[in-house]
């Protein structure tokens, strides 16, 4: 159970906070949930890809006609079948994307530029045959010199992927293209004037290996495509109307003929943001006339779909001799795969997110390299740019022999202070994590031999956007409650539980229900934190547009003015003294006779919200380092995070948890090996290594209260916060248990026992 510290709050509240069993979670348990895999129509056709060898080649020549001669095989594309589309950018929620880089993401054209990367798909009768065709078909490649890591990229001499890339960003467009898709710069006061006042200075440079979301289940949908144009589509996605908007880009259809159906999603953390087999299927489909299929491997997983940027940060720090730190300048290269797009303008603007420092400037480079496309992945970015400068923090906090949390809490970021990306923060409670942290009694436990204790912070923004929520009444009393979000995180249990607060109604009454595309208004994807905020909004304003027409119709039944009733724990409550003896009228009471009132109750909220609340965290984390093998022992772990208001504690608990969890697998264990031909060597769970429940310990999270007054119950966003601080958390661990500072991530044994050697 977790530790909740409030700020005084108002609410009587009687669902929200409590810890209801989850709607979806006897069906999930018990396997009887329909995942991406489990969907099927009659008639169904196998859809396989066939993906290129090679991390960096010409394509020459592509021939079909033996696979298509193949008995059972009744479809075969390439990007010929393809409109040629312009560059285009299309926000889609987490993050903007370029549908021309898109379409060229699911199916080569011209060039392959990554080990993996999708040249041409078949559609057969079986998987086997499908295996079949694949190897029928002829790809002739004309190999190019290959470039994955991120410094070497940018480099002159370098092999360019992209001969229309010319950096954005620079004061004049450079003469030649270049692997430097965009430059960005934050800056604050004077940087020199600022290094010139500091008493103490720390520097350092770090990196960080490319990391996949590891999600358990592969991407997998099944498309079919009529004969009068209309299209269904069935997707393990965090967005049905994202997938629908792609497709019809990428095909060149109408938006309005695709119908998209999300099914249950066996993980995303942001790699789920985007399309890979969709419009494949639908072209498939297409030309077919038959339903499609298809489902990824997981080496094709970890192979074609979107890691998050392996990168280089660079950080300096000047401080005064009592800590108040003058400048910093943070530079910032990020990995963007194939194309342009990695998280380094989020990456910058978190960097010092969580101080106050009126010298600062932090650099970003955007650098296309012969790997995957990156994807969205948990607080894009920002785990990568935390991990520099926590890890400088840290080391400057030695420097000055000064408390790490303490050293934080003279620079925190407070109510009132701009931040460094532009805004002014309100109502955040970055100082009572610290808070929690500091007074909690790990921070005081004794440590062994061969151990040591690191901290670090984190913060996210948190968004809102566009959402749509309906809710409908039965004519039993009950409330239906109908979302355009997948459910990553239990927003099912938030959204039943927001309407049941309202109307009145125990949570068992409230059916939550994640619609179609056709059946629901437009909602922006499940990502960046937003759903129980904006969607949670909609739902909420939707319930109280309810509540005054069950007060209305109450009023006609009582034949007294609406001002007279009131609406008390889930009943219309007459307040004219003279008719108060007719009794409460319940919500099944009004349902049962909404005919004779109005006719069926219900309402629907289109919104795009506003004031979406940003969060941060504070961790700590003891490690224990075996100086004969390297291995690294998280021996205990606990996370303070300001949450706004926990809708369902539970599941907030739960996304800190997971957020650690992912967080120290990307400081220990999680890295892609590329071969010296540009080859992912560890494309399965067995060599590309996640924790597991034995390489943790119980992680103990803190819920920090500090509502958001934008939200109607205070809520905040709360997935991407808890992945930030731990790569830091755990690397300052490991330098307080050796005695030097790794700067390398992951913290594998054999780089550990190297510096214990070389010490």
């Amino acid at each position: 159970m977790s530790e909740v510290m409030d700020r005084p709050q108002t609410l009587n509240l009687k669902v929200v906070g409590t810890r209801p069993i989850r709607p979806d979670g006897a069906d999930k348990v018990t396997g009887k949930a329909t995942f991406g895999a489990d969907f099927s129509m009659p008639g169904m056709l196998v859809g396989k890809i066939k993906r290129s060898p090679h991390a960096h080649a010409r394509i020459v020549s592509i021939d079909t006609k033996k696979a298509l001669a193949l008995a059972g095989v009744k479809a075969v594309i390439t990007a010929a079948d393809f409109p040629d589309l312009a560059s285009e950018e299309y926000e889609a929620g987490e993050s903007a994307a370029n549908l021309r880089d898109l379409a060229l993401n699911c199916m080569a054209r011209g060039k392959v530029l990554y080990d993996g990367h999708a040249v041409a798909a078949v559609a057969a009768t079986s998987s086997s045959i499908a295996d079949a065709a694949l190897a029928l078909i002829t790809v002739t490649y004309d190999v190019l010199p290959h470039v994955i890591d991120v410094e070497a990229a940018m480099e002159a001499g370098a092999p360019v992927l992209h001969a229309h890339l010319f950096t954005e960003g620079l004061e004049t467009k450079p003469d030649r293209p270049s692997n430097i898709a965009k430059r960005n710069e934050l800056m604050r006061g004077d940087l020199e004037a600022g290094f010139a006042q500091a008493e103490v200075t720390v520097e350092g440079r770090y990196t960080t290996a490319a990391v996949h979301q590891g999600y358990i289940e592969p991407h997998a949908c099944v498309a079919a495509f009529a004969p009068d144009g209309q299209c269904q589509v069935w997707s393990s996605s965090q967005g049905q109307f994202m997938v629908r908007t792609y497709c019809a880009k990428i095909l060149g259809l109408e938006a309005s003929n695709i119908r998209v159906t999300p099914t249950e999603i066996g993980g995303g953390f942001g790699g789920k943001t985007t399309v890979y087999l969709e419009p494949l299927a639908l072209a498939l489909s297409r030309q077919s006339g038959a339903p499609v299929k298809m489902v990824m491997t997981r080496e094709e997983v970890f192979r074609a779909t979107g890691p998050t940027s392996g990168a280089v940060i660079e950080v300096k720090l000047g401080a005064k001799r009592d800590g108040a730190i003058t400048a910093a300048r943070v530079v910032l290269k990020y990995q963007a795969g194939a194309f342009p797009g990695s998280p380094v303008g989020a990456g910058s603007m978190t960097a010092l997110a969580c101080y106050d420092v009126p010298n600062f400037s932090v650099t970003g480079f955007d650098v296309v390299t012969n790997s995957p496309k990156v994807a969205a992945y948990r607080a894009p970015g920002a785990p990568i740019s935390a991990f520099g400068v926590e890890s400088a923090m840290d080391d400057l906090a030695r420097e000055l022999g000064m408390d790490p949390i303490a050293l934080r809490r003279k620079n925190a970021v407070r109510d009132g202070v701009k931040a460094a990306y532009g805004p002014t923060f309100r109502n955040i409670g970055y100082l009572e994590t610290l808070e929690a942290i500091a007074d909690h009694p790990h921070y005081k436990a004794p440590l062994g031999p061969n151990q040591g204790r690191g901290v670090a912070v984190g913060f996210w923004f948190n968004v809102g956007g566009e959402s749509t929520a309906a809710v409908q009444v039965g004519e039993d009393g009950s409330a239906v409650v109908v979302t355009g979000n997948p459910d990553i995180g239990g927003s099912r249990a938030s959204m039943a539980m927001m309407a049941a607060e309202v109307l009145g109604l125990p949570i068992e009454k409230v059916r939550p229900i994640v619609a179609d595309t056709a059946s629901i208004g437009f909602s922006m994807l499940t990502g960046g934190s937003r759903t129980t905020f904006a969607t949670g909004m909609a739902v909420t304003q939707a319930a109280q547009k309810i509540v005054v027409d069950l007060k209305r119709r109450a009023a006609q039944i009582w034949d007294v003015p609406v001002e007279q009733v009131d609406w008390i724990n889930g009943a219309a409550v007459c307040l004219d003294a003279a008719k108060a003896d007719k009794g409460d009228l319940t919500l099944a009471a009004l349902a049962a006779q909404s005919a004779r009132t109005g006719g069926p109750i219900g309402a629907q909220v289109s919104l795009t919200a506003q004031g979406a609340g940003p969060g941060f965290g504070a961790h700590i984390c003891d490690v224990e380092v075996d100086p004969e093998t390297g291995h690294v022992t998280i021996l205990r772990y606990t996370a303070a995070q300001d949450v706004g208001r926990a809708i369902h504690p539970a599941y907030v608990e739960g996304q800190i948890q997971g957020g650690v969890a992912q967080g120290i697998g990307w400081a220990l264990n999680e890295e892609y090996v590329f071969d010296s031909e540009g080859r992912m060597e560890n494309a399965g769970f067995l060599d590309y290594r996640v924790p597991v429940a034995s390489d943790l310990p119980m992680i103990e999270p803190i819920i920090v209260e500090v509502a958001n007054p934008r939200h109607p119950f205070g809520a905040k966003g709360v997935g991407e916060v808890p992945i930030v601080p731990p790569l830091a958390a755990v690397a300052n661990a490991v330098r307080a248990a050796i005695g030097v500072r790794m700067t390398d991530l992951p913290l594998s044994p054999p780089k550990i026992r190297a510096v214990i050697d070389a010490r």
